[in-house]
């Protein structure tokens, strides 16, 4: 009998049997490569062919060989957006209305992507294409990020081949958390030796398709590149932080200003196009100290270098496809998850984990600390100034979706298919237009099922006739957007939108003022027409609530911090009691135990070798916020940092002499976010002292976890035995929570405070 598929034929014996062999996959000849690189946070204004004076030449090089999209639009923020250019459908109907920290329990809000909505890597490789991704990810729940969780939604689960990178929605630049593949690895090098997160990922880009070359010299690839770079902490290498000193001192006005200017004259907005004006809450640099100009243009700096670092690493990616030959038939799209950020508040910040904790940024703290921004000891975010400058000439910014949040960079190169290299596109087009652009350049159906599973419609239409002819009407009619009760909607050249505050029941839900703006004329929102139009802005709300419910938009909620009232249950419920042991991984902060504002123990049972106990038995974190529990033989201490703002150490005399010992640490909430720490060895109180202030919500926010036996890459304390692995054996470490969790009323307080 025959197999079914088998096309040779078997006789009894050998001499009578024709052998046969399936044809392996194949794209059909002249493919395409394709080349994603996703930035982060860089505004519409940001990068050189569309105004900016910083430096990317690489980035400017696409532009002039390709095409500028000037009308190309996103989500408001990273994680859904990221979901839109991997699936082609809308960011609610495939379940990430929020960021996949910002979850909610209803079908638009879930984060959990069904493999009804394929990824497109999962449509490209069973075609005959190589599938890989290096850098953020920030797609799959926190609660699945630990090396015990399945791997259903990591990238080797959504069809890539090869995976290298962090799934935070952020990452410490000089001393990353990494996945490679299926498992966690260390960086291989640090800041002293000159190691910087977005080189090594590009390194990684060109390792694999090397890889590929040798073996296939024609296959194509779909790469999937998504640098940090410009997320905060913007972190550079010292050299690109020089070339940028001095060059902001005049300040965001004039910048923008000279930047409007730049846009007119290349075209990116129209000639008559106005600047919006800069917002009330944002003050005038002429306004501000010299101090406050002297802290406020460095904080830039850092920004300008991260981004001329990043350019620097795609152009040696451009480069190294220029040189296999590829890069005539490689399709390369540049664009932005959102635009400008405004995490750095009013003033910047020198650790964005503060605001999570209810903690600021002092102009003397960040005067002392000035030349450390840009480097490994800061978790740095530029000013609201600065953020407003980033969106030129646009109203507003990131998680709002008036143009600075939804507005933003978008260049495709593509030599072998592009006739006229070096012009614009203003034709209006959306994140969820990608993968459908990619399918139709690939020759590539949408796929009915993937792996088994039915497939949900893709939402997105190709922008291959836009591409081909500059004057094509326009493919995307309309588009609706939502982020964070804001709402927006696109129809033919004319656009309605609301703003709602986040955290605020004033005004209530469905009594927001719709405005109405012709962004044909008016791409800057600066002339509502609302009250001259009133009967087009009544169409256009009504159309907007049937769009919301086709992409499961409902219920609207403008409460980020829902997770903690309406979360979604843990993967790895936490337990009064948990026992940990030695590991090479370590545990993301949502599937640690909960020790923030708490009583609670930690029980460490060790055995010490003749050379004696040296370094760390547990920590979480890193430098930028933790606390670690670590000995030096001689003495046993706890330090607590958080977010480099308030630091503790209780530390006392313990020998640990060869044989078993057992180290505690006992805090015992006594105030809200107040307590006292107890040392304990063997059973004798070594040392104890009291906290003034603890972790109010997050204890880290790049992807710093609980270790046991080992620290973070770069450290909680700047104690060299803080970073060292433990000498000894450790056994168990124990945790034991006592009382209710911290409260959930107290954490969304502090954040609305601090917003």
């Amino acid at each position: 009998m025959e197999h079914e598929e088998f096309a040779g034929r078997i006789g009894r014996w050998h001499h009578e049997s024709e052998p046969w062999w399936p044809e392996p996959d194949r794209a059909t000849e002249g493919a395409p490569n394709v080349v994603v690189v996703l930035l982060d946070d860089v505004g519409f204004a940001q990068i050189g062919p569309y105004g900016s004076d910083v430096d990317t030449p690489a980035f400017d090089r696409l532009a002039a060989g390709g095409v500028t999209f000037t009308n190309f639009h996103t989500t408001g923020l990273c994680s859904p957006t990221r979901a839109c250019v991997l699936t082609g459908r809308n960011h609610h109907s495939v379940g990430m209305g929020r960021i996949i920290d910002l979850s909610l329990g209803f079908p638009g809000y879930d984060a959990t992507i069904s493999h009804r909505h394929g990824f497109l890597p999962a449509m490209l490789t069973p075609a005959g294409w190589a599938g890989y991704a290096v850098g953020k990810w920030h797609l799959t729940p926190r609660d699945l990020q630990h090396l015990g969780a399945p791997r259903t939604s990591w990238p080797l689960g959504r069809g890539f081949e090869r995976y290298y990178g962090f799934f935070d929605g952020e990452s410490h630049q000089f001393a990353p958390n990494l996945i490679h593949d299926n498992h966690q690895v260390p960086a291989p090098g640090g800041y002293t030796d000159g190691y910087h997160l977005t080189a090594d990922l590009v390194d990684h880009g060109i390792e694999y398709l090397t890889d590929l070359r040798n073996a296939d010299p024609d296959k194509p690839f779909f790469l999937y590149l998504t640098p940090g770079a410009c997320h905060s902490p913007h972190q550079a290498p010292q050299e690109y932080l020089d070339r940028y000193r001095g060059q902001f001192d005049e300040g965001w006005d004039i910048w923008r200003d000279r930047c409007v200017a730049r846009q007119r004259e290349l075209g990116v907005i129209p000639a008559d196009a106005e600047l919006s004006p800069r917002p009330e809450w944002v003050p005038a640099w002429a306004e501000l100290s010299p101090d406050e100009q002297r802290v406020h243009a460095r904080y830039m700096e850092a920004f300008a270098a991260m981004l001329t670092h990043t350019d620097a690493q795609v152009g040696r990616l451009v480069d190294f496809l220029a040189r296999t030959g590829d890069l005539d038939n490689t399709i390369v799209m540049v664009l932005s998850d959102n635009g400008a950020s405004s995490e750095g508040g009013v003033g910047g910040s020198l650790n964005d984990l503060r605001t999570w904790n209810g903690l600021g940024t002092s102009l003397a703290e960040a005067l002392e600390r000035i030349d450390e921004i840009g480097g490994p000891a800061i978790h740095n975010n530029y000013p609201w100034g600065w953020t407003v400058a980033g969106n030129t000439p646009f109203r507003r910014w990131k998680r709002e979706v008036h143009e600075g949040g939804v507005a933003d960079p978008f260049i495709l190169h593509w030599p072998a298919r592009v006739q006229d290299p070096g012009t614009l596109r203003h034709q209006y087009c959306h994140a969820i237009d990608l993968v459908p652009t990619v399918l139709d350049a690939c020759g590539i159906d949408p796929p009915a099922t993937i792996g088994g599973v039915a497939q949900s419609p893709i939402e997105g239409v190709s922008l291959l006739p836009v591409i081909d002819d500059a004057a094509h009407a326009e493919v995307r009619r309309v588009q609706y957007f939502e982020m964070l009760g804001c709402r927006a909607l696109y129809r033919d050249g004319y656009k309605a939108v609301t703003y709602h505050p986040i955290q605020s029941d004033e005004p209530a839900l469905g009594d927001d003022r719709w405005e109405l703006y012709d962004v044909r004329v008016d791409p800057s929102e600066c002339h509502d027409l609302a009250t001259a139009r009133p009967e087009l802005l009544a169409e256009m709300v009504e159309e907007w609530w049937r769009q919301a419910e086709a992409h499961h938009v409902l219920p609207v909620d403008n409460r980020p911090f829902s997770e903690f009232t309406l979360a979604r249950p843990r993967a790895t419920p936490e337990h009064a009691v948990t026992v940990l042991r030695p590991s090479p991984g370590m545990l993301p902060e949502v599937s640690a135990p909960d020790v923030r504002n708490r009583t609670h123990t930690v029980t460490a049972t060790v055995e010490v070798g003749d050379d004696g106990a040296h370094g760390v038995l547990v920590s979480q974190g890193s430098g930028l916020s933790g606390w670690v529990l670590y000995t030096d033989g001689d003495r046993v201490t706890w330090h607590l940092n958080v977010a480099t703002s308030r630091r503790t150490t209780v530390g006392g005399p313990a020998t640990l002499a060869p044989g078993r010992h057992v180290v505690e640490l006992r805090y015992t909430k006594t105030a809200e976010l107040e307590g006292e720490a107890a040392l304990v060895v063997d059973g004798s109180e070594v040392a104890r002292g009291e906290v003034a202030f603890t972790h109010a919500t997050r204890i880290s926010m790049t992807g710093a976890g609980l270790s046991v036996g080992r620290a973070d890459a770069y450290p909680v304390s700047d104690d060299p035995m803080a970073g060292r692995p433990f000498s000894g054996t450790i056994d168990t470490v124990v945790f034991t929570l006592d009382g209710a969790p911290h409260s959930d009323d107290d954490e969304v307080e502090v954040a609305i405070a601090v917003q």
